[in-house]
């Protein structure tokens, strides 16, 4: 089954997201949250307002009472007809009233026979929660409710001045006040939602919908050209420029990864020729064992070991394209006889650059022999390349040095530096030695050798590092398990 490319899942998975219902979207949602949170917010400020609304009520009918009690008071022996103190107690909407003086309390206008005890509501001293609960009493209570109301007077003296009221035209009231409310609330969610859509839909909408577009339009063709980012200096500015950014930064990469393809199919092919001439000088290096000369007989060794590790690396230079080296074959290595061999690759004669060694004969690494022999040839052959490049100093020979390479032991592991005398390495390079392709302009290799030096030691469980570097000469520094 033929797998779809990444670009074109990313693609389609924006597509399902912008064809969903739009209360699915950023837009919608926010919509809604917007209503429900001023919902929320009109309802923490409908309570203290029916609170409000529920004592108001009750002074308004307080202070009819006690205007009323003015008029009664005002009367021989304060004495009023039933009928007049009907009116009085229909105009002030009570059915009672009594006034505390000195202790006495004195009834003014007759109460009723009532069918169930009222409910007594003090004013003079009434805590928040319970005037936030009287309404909702109210307008959970019997429809023959009634309240004794109790509060300071303000046109007469006396302790107190108390009402007998029903609570049913309290509960009609309270009820239309919850009802308008409730509607103004609404309204205002709908409006503060519409509005907050609207400058959403222009401040953040329409240029996700431009970098949506942008997207897909490099999904299609990435070569195709960006749209050109905002000079918006908000987070949308940011995502629209760091999008343009990126998408170079993808064209780029997708231009090197088909340099790259055309590359390595450009190595397989060198990697076959090379193995067959490989083929061809270890068949002559055969014929060469046969010979009597001395000197042939002396070079033999090295130029068998020489195309064995080149036979080596033409089968994983292919596995070297992907960015992966075989796993090392770890065993105990004696780093004496390591160091010894790699030098004789590196070139090191005792007449030119020579080897100095300050390594205990016993001493013995867990390493991969050829890894190892690799980092060390890599890393002598690049000390006596800086030796032989380094113009005559101090009195010295061009071409004459030294290669030291000494080694410590610590808990667990090995150290070993190799260092030279030669001119160090120039500060512009320094910071970047294990890049790949970053060499010294006095240098013909590729630029690789150290980078897989670090690679190959990281593999081991160590590690490769650049000590010190200056006129005096440049020291590395390799750290492997014992």
């Amino acid at each position: 089954m033929t797998e779809v490319p990444l670009h074109l899942r990313a693609r389609d998975a924006i597509l399902r997201r912008l064809h969903r219902p739009s209360f699915d979207g950023l837009s919608g949602q926010l919509l809604i949250l917007t209503a429900a949170f001023t919902l929320a917010v009109e309802a923490l400020i409908i309570a203290p307002s029916a609170a409000s609304f529920h004592e108001r009520w009750l002074l308004d009918r307080l202070q009819a009472a006690e205007l009323a009690s003015v008029g009664v008071e005002a009367l021989p022996y304060s004495m009023v007809e039933d009928e007049t103190a009907e009116q009085l107690l229909t105009i002030g909407g009570v059915q009672a009233v009594v006034v505390g003086e000195q202790g006495v309390r004195r009834l003014l206008l007759q109460a009723p026979n009532l069918p169930r005890a009222p409910d007594l509501i003090d004013l003079r001293d009434r805590g928040v929660w319970a005037r936030l609960a009287d309404p909702w009493r109210t307008l959970a209570g019997h429809p023959d409710r009634s309240v004794r109301v109790q509060a300071r007077p303000r046109y007469r003296s006396g302790d107190f001045i108390e009402i007998l009221a029903p609570a049913e035209p309290l509960k009609q009231e309270l009820r239309a006040f919850l009802l308008n409310s409730l509607l103004m609330s609404l309204l205002i969610s709908a409006v503060a939602g519409g509005l907050l859509y609207a400058a959403l839909a222009y401040l953040v909408l329409r240029p996700l919908s431009r970098v949506t577009r942008s997207i897909e339009r490099f999904a299609d063709d990435p070569e195709s050209q960006p749209e050109p980012p905002s000079a918006r200096r908000d987070e949308i500015g940011r995502v629209e420029r760091e999008l343009v950014r990126m998408q170079q930064e993808v064209r780029d990469s997708l231009r090197s990864r088909a340099r790259l393809a055309t590359l390595g199919e450009a190595v397989a092919k060198i990697n076959h020729d090379l193995r067959n001439m490989l083929t061809s000088a270890q068949i002559a290096s055969d014929r060469l064992a046969v010979s009597a000369d001395p000197h042939v007989a002396k070079a033999l060794p090295r130029l068998e070991r020489a195309l064995g590790r080149a036979a080596a690396l033409t089968r994983n230079v292919l596995d070297y394209g992907k960015s992966e080296e075989p796993a090392p074959q770890v065993q105990k290595v004696s780093l004496s006889r390591a160091a010894i061999a790699a030098a004789e690759d590196a070139g090191l004669e005792g007449d030119g650059v020579r080897l100095a060694r300050a390594i205990p004969a016993r001493l013995m690494v867990q390493a991969d022999p050829d890894h190892l022999h690799r980092i060390l040839v890599n890393l002598m052959r690049n000390a006596r390349q800086a030796i032989e490049t380094d113009p005559l100093r101090n009195g010295r020979r061009r071409g004459v040095g030294t290669v030291r390479i000494s080694a410590s032991t610590e808990p667990g592991w090995v150290r070993v530096q190799i260092a030279d005398d030669g001119p160090g390495i120039p500060e512009r390079l320094s910071s970047r030695l294990f890049d790949p392709f970053v060499s010294g302009a006095a240098s013909d290799g590729t630029g690789l050798g150290l980078t897989i030096s670090r690679e190959l030691a990281v593999a081991h469980g160590g590690e490769l590092r650049l000590v010190e570097t200056g006129p005096r000469g440049t020291t590395f520094e390799l750290r492997l398990p014992l």
